[in-house]
């Protein structure tokens, strides 16, 4: 089995592969504080409810956002699985040419979804990750990660909201009918839900603009906890793979073995 962690700011998702199968999938709140041990024994109760022995793990991958996070993981996996995991970043082999003025600023999790969405769905392709951040990434025709936009979440618009306003309420993020609403809770939805279609459409269309000389842009992706919820409405966006980070881990790890 293979053992792929991605480390968010929000959440840790991690999962087992059984060659190209994905048997699980979890999905756990980050927390900076917690240690080695701390996570080590989550993912072995994890483990054990689902049958499943950490010495079974034969590798581990592992991208991360949470620089704090790295060691914390790195120590848990070598203690609890016996693995020293493999980390995406520079020296990796990603199979994947990066043309970004400095390419150690892009995130880990930005690459790993642009070899996913590139080796599944071909290029030129955009990715729209809907994560503690929007990120948008585009790929072009022949592979090459060309860049991209980022944005505030929408969980983050949201909390800023509540926080710096006295009388506005914490809202569930969820789709009103109609823009137009008729109270204040529907009202906060309202914008902060087609406000960031807006957002997401405005920013494809520009991309897919920019990307014309690489040919017609056929799919574009969204992935991460709001994919759906934005997705569905969206213009461009026309697959949703909730998958894509682990696919791109499983894909990465199968390039440096």
């Amino acid at each position: 089995m293979l053992l792929v962690i991605d480390v968010g700011n929000t959440h840790v998702v991690f999962g087992v592969y059984e060659g190209d199968k994905l048997l699980y999938d979890w999905r756990i709140a980050t927390d900076k504080h917690k240690t080695s041990d701390e996570y080590g024994l989550l993912f072995e109760q994890i483990f054990k409810y689902h049958g499943l022995c950490p010495k079974d793990v034969e590798d581990v991958i592992m991208s991360s956002v949470v620089p704090t996070l790295m060691h914390t993981f790195s120590a848990m996996c070598i203690k609890y699985f016996e693995k020293e995991p493999i980390i995406v970043g520079p020296g990796v082999r990603t199979g994947m040419n990066i043309k970004y003025d400095n390419p150690r600023e892009v995130g880990a999790d930005r690459i790993v979804n642009a070899v996913a969405a590139y080796e599944k769905y071909g290029g030129p392709i955009i990715i729209v990750d809907f994560g503690t951040a929007i990120t948008f990434c585009a790929v072009s025709r022949g592979g090459e990660y060309l860049g991209g936009a980022i944005a505030p979440g929408i969980k983050i618009s949201s909390e800023a909201l509540f926080t710096r306003t006295a009388k506005l309420p914490k809202v569930e993020l969820i789709k009103p009918d109609t823009v137009i609403a008729k109270n204040t809770v529907s009202s906060i939805q309202s914008g902060l839900i087609y406000g960031y279609i807006g957002l997401v459409d405005y920013i494809v269309e520009r991309m897919m603009e920019e990307l014309k000389d690489e040919g017609e842009v056929k799919t574009v992706i969204g992935t991460g906890g709001f994919s759906s919820l934005i997705g569905s409405e969206s213009k461009y966006i026309n697959k949703i793979d909730k998958l894509l980070t682990f696919d791109g881990l499983r894909i990465i790890y199968g390039r440096n073995k």
